[in-house]
This record gives C-alpha cells, sequence and structure tokens, in this order.
C-alpha cells in the first residue's frame, strides 16, 4: 500500500481532515475602535487571553529603531496602582530623572560632534564621556536608587501568578506586538481588569533602566553569537528601501538615546485602541465576554490621529549580492530571495515548495546530505511579512567539500522544480502534511490564540481558516511558475560562512 491512498484513508476517518476544520471566531467592533475575536471553548476550565498591536519595528524610523521591541518591556512596568509603593512621589522622581536626561543628551550631542571631527576615538565608552556628562549620571543614578526603593518588582507578573494564570509572556516581529497569557475561567474579569489598566494608564517607570536591559539583550542574542552580528548585516544587505532593513532589536547607537518624550509620542500614536485587536479563546459566553470587555477597554479613549501605513515599497533587485564572512561556525552557505507578503496568491505555492525541501523527507536533505553527501544539515523557509517576503535556503558544508559544491548543489535542487513538474504523489505527500498541521492546531485554547495573534498581526486573522484550501489548490504547475518567477539570480544574495583561522580548523581558503 502506497502513502498516499492509506493517508488519505485515515484522513476520511477523521472528522474535517478533509476540509480543515473552521475555527469559529466571533468578531466584534468597539465604538472607541478596538477589534475583538472571540471563539468559544468549553474543554477545560481555562481562558487563553491576549492582544496584538498592530505595531512592529517596521513602523520605526532610523534614530529610533528598537523602540517597539522596548515598549514589549514597558508594557510590564505597571500602573498607577501597580508596581509602586507611592505613585505621586513615583511621578515627581520620573519628571526629575527626565530634567537630568535632557541635560545628558545635550552633552551626548556636544561628543557626537567630537567624534565626527575625530576628537573622540569611541562614542561607546564610558571613559572618553565629558566631565559633565558624568556628573549627570551620577545625578541621575541617585534618582534610579530613589525610586528603586518604592518599586514594587514584577506585581504584574505576581498578581496574575497568584491568581493561578500562566504562560504570561510577550513577543516583537517587524509587523506586530503580541501580549499572551493562560488565566482560571473563573479571573477572565482580572485579565479585563489588568490589560485594559496597562492600556489605560501605563506607567513608564525605570525606562532607561529597562532601555539598558533591552540594549544587554541584544548583546547577548547579536553580538555574542557566531553569527548574529553577520545575519544582521545580511539581512540589512538584502533589503535596500524597505525597513525591514534594521533589526527588530534595534541598532546599537539608536538604542541608547530614545528618550521618554519619544516613547509617550510613539505609545499613543501606536497603541491606540483602533490599533490594537483582542483576543480571547476559551471557556465563557461570548455575550458575558463582549459585555466585560466593552465595560473595561470601552474606558480607553480613541486616538486622535490613525496611525501611518507603511507605504514604502522594495525597489527591484538588479544584480546578485554576495557576502563573504570569516565566523566562529562551521562553514556555511545561505541564500535569501525577495519574494511576496502576507496573503499574495503566490505564497501558498512557494509555501509547499518550502515543505517540498525541508526537513527529513525534502528534497535537500536527499539530495545534499543523502545523494550527494556535500552537507551536514539544510534549511529552506518562506517568510512572509506583512509588506514583503523572502525565500530562505542554505546549508553547513560538510568536511572535505566547499561551498561551491554545496552552493551549486543548492541551485540544482531549485532548477529541477524549475524544470521537471513536481509528480502527484509527493504533492500530495505535502499537502497532507498540511492537513495534519490544522488537525493539530485545534489541539488547545493557546495554540489557537496563537494563530489568531500572528495571523492578525500580518493582516488578517481569516487566514487561519483559508489557508488550507488554498494550499490545497497549489498545482505542480503553480510550483514550477514560482520557482521560475523567483529564483533568479539577480534576484539572489548570497552569504558564504568560512570558518575563522583559530577556531579549531583550518580556514577556508578566500574566494
Amino acid at each position: 500500500m502506497t502513502y498516499r491512498p492509506f493517508f488519505a484513508g485515515l484522513l476520511a476517518l477523521l472528522p474535517g481532515w478533509g476540509t480543515a476544520q473552521q475555527i469559529p471566531v466571533v468578531e466584534k467592533q468597539l465604538p472607541n475602535g478596538f477589534k475583538l475575536l472571540m471563539v468559544e471553548r468549553h474543554n477545560e476550565p481555562r481562558v487563553a487571553g491576549g492582544w496584538v498591536a498592530h505595531i512592529g519595528s517596521s513602523n520605526e524610523r532610523p534614530g529610533i529603531t528598537g523602540i517597539a521591541h522596548l515598549f514589549e518591556h514597558m508594557m510590564f512596568k505597571g500602573t498607577p496602582t501597580l508596581g509602586t509603593k507611592d505613585y505621586p512621589k513615583d511621578v515627581e522622581i520620573i519628571a526629575a530623572q527626565e530634567r537630568v536626561r535632557d541635560l545628558m543628551r545635550a552633552e551626548e550631542s556636544i561628543m557626537r560632534d567630537q567624534w565626527r571631527r575625530g576628537e573622540l576615538a569611541d562614542l561607546t565608552k564610558i571613559e572618553t564621556r565629558t566631565d559633565r556628562w558624568k556628573e549627570l549620571e551620577k545625578e541621575f543614578k541617585k534618582l534610579i536608587d530613589q525610586q528603586r526603593e518604592i518599586l514594587v518588582k514584577n506585581e504584574f507578573d505576581r498578581i496574575y501568578t497568584t491568581a493561578g494564570a500562566s504562560d504570561m509572556n510577550a513577543f516583537t516581529t517587524e509587523d506586530m506586538t503580541g501580549y499572551f497569557i493562560n488565566v482560571p475561567a473563573n479571573k477572565l474579569e482580572l485579565w479585563m481588569w489588568m490589560e485594559s489598566e496597562r492600556l489605560l494608564r501605563p506607567v513608564f517607570r525605570e525606562f532607561y533602566a529597562e532601555r539598558d536591559v533591552v540594549f544587554e539583550e541584544r548583546r547577548m542574542r547579536t553580538e555574542s553569537t557566531p553569527l548574529g552580528k553577520f545575519a544582521e548585516q545580511f539581512n540589512a544587505m538584502f533589503w535596500d528601501a524597505h525597513p525591514y532593513n534594521w533589526p527588530v532589536i534595534g541598532w546599537p547607537s539608536d538604542i541608547p538615546e530614545i528618550s521618554k518624550a519619544q516613547a509617550d509620542e510613539f505609545y499613543s500614536l501606536y497603541y491606540q485602541p483602533a490599533n490594537i485587536t483582542l483576543i480571547l479563546v476559551g471557556d465563557f459566553k461570548v455575550a458575558d465576554a463582549e459585555r466585560q470587555v466593552n465595560e473595561y477597554f470601552g474606558r480607553i479613549p480613541r486616538g486622535n490621529r490613525p496611525p501611518p501605513e507603511v507605504t514604502t515599497l522594495e525597489v527591484p533587485q538588479l544584480a546578485e549580492k554576495r557576502m563573504n564572512a570569516d565566523a566562529e561556525a562551521n562553514p556555511q552557505i545561505d541564500i535569501l530571495w525577495r519574494t511576496v507578503p502576507f496573503r499574495h496568491k503566490d505564497g501558498y505555492a512557494l509555501n509547499v515548495m518550502e515543505q517540498l525541501l525541508l526537513g527529513r523527507t525534502g528534497r535537500l536533505y536527499k539530495g545534499l546530505e543523502l545523494g550527494r553527501q556535500v552537507a551536514n544539515t539544510t534549511w529552506a523557509n518562506q517568510d512572509s511579512k506583512k509588506w514583503a517576503g523572502a525565500f530562505n535556503i542554505g546549508a553547513e558544508v560538510k568536511d572535505g567539500k566547499t561551498h561551491e559544491e554545496v552552493e551549486n548543489a543548492l541551485y540544482e535542487e531549485l532548477d529541477r522544480l524549475k524544470n521537471e513538474a513536481v509528480p502527484e504523489e509527493e504533492l500530495q505527500k505535502v499537502k497532507n502534511n498540511f492537513a495534519a498541521a490544522a488537525f493539530r492546531r485545534l489541539s488547545s485554547d493557546f495554540p489557537i490564540l496563537m494563530q489568531l495573534v500572528v495571523n492578525e498581526g500580518l493582516g488578517d486573522w481569516r487566514e487561519v481558516n483559508e489557508a488550507f484550501a488554498k494550499v490545497q489548490q497549489v498545482t505542480a504547475a503553480d510550483v514550477k511558475r514560482v520557482a521560475a518567477s523567483y529564483f533568479t539570480r539577480e534576484n539572489r544574495t548570497v552569504a558564504r560562512y568560512s570558518r575563522k583561522a583559530g577556531t579549531g580548523a583550518k580556514a577556508d581558503p578566500a574566494p
């Protein structure tokens, strides 16, 4: 018995697998602009609650890159009643901190001018700062110490945890910032109060301390990893005009310069009700939840002006780009092609193509790791962001093999997709994998919540119910067409990583 009829028979035994079971989302709109998505399920006495702000790094501008991610941190700092023992004193200290920081920024402007003239070698070193700046820093640290005396650390998390909530977290991408948590069903009103309070009356206490935490996160995740700083520059080289060309965590010179005044302006523009979608999945009654949402979130004023869209379009790439880097990592080839954004009609064929190449049953593993034996590992990924997309393939070079052998082998596998129709059985196997994933997504409330958060953040929650059918309609001819359209030499950007000398093996020869 072949794989296809066996799996098709299994699908027939499972309700909803032939067409992918729909997630029954109820959508509502609040008068002040919030969108509300609700999925009523009574499988367990809990509710997965979250919200997505339609703001990511692509909405930033040079000079304040990283501010969207910074806000992910700041939204846990509390309110007038959460996070402090003495709110009036808290406000007084925050104002004093701003006065000192304004003076420090004036000194930093002087130092940047000195750096441009070659009078300062390194702006990041404390010893190169002016005497006036160092005096102001001491004054600022005293204010930080005063604020710490009245802070109630992690009170937001403690209240939730005491109530039996779990998995509280958040994330920031190029296109969105998402917040989520699991709460007991009888604590849903607590969620309403906590989340609406931090949107209605946020207090950005410890702003500069948290800014330093973000800078340290950047150092740990990007600058201290073998390929982090190279991947950042590779991404910046890949995008010419689009704001996707800066990192989500921000450029190192921007993060320390973000002011609280800039943060306040950013918050009022991008965290207004019309730019946020609230999402609930779990054990509640839709009518009751809607009433509570209106009661709590309806208090938040509508914004004064709509946030601007990203309007910059990527310019066509006219020539292949290449980056050669020596890194403390195994030799590898990484290749990017510009493709399509979220919900583009070609995205579904590209997603199928990813699965044809990916994994232990995929063509890259069979062709490069088992067949030619030129690679240790291989990968493939179609990444459709909100405004644009990219397709990535790559491989780690096996000892004794060359970059050229691996790169040529990758192109050979793509050429097969351009020139030969994918056999129907292989194509159906990939579609069956999508069907299995569509079934698994219904396993519990939290996976459903996260699908809604991500798809809504990218542009439309309905994709969770519509993508399956579109993937099933992809034909072998569609795969050939998109392979030929996007995987051209002039549309690609290639990174070649060689092992840096002195890191355990002989360095690879230069190109």
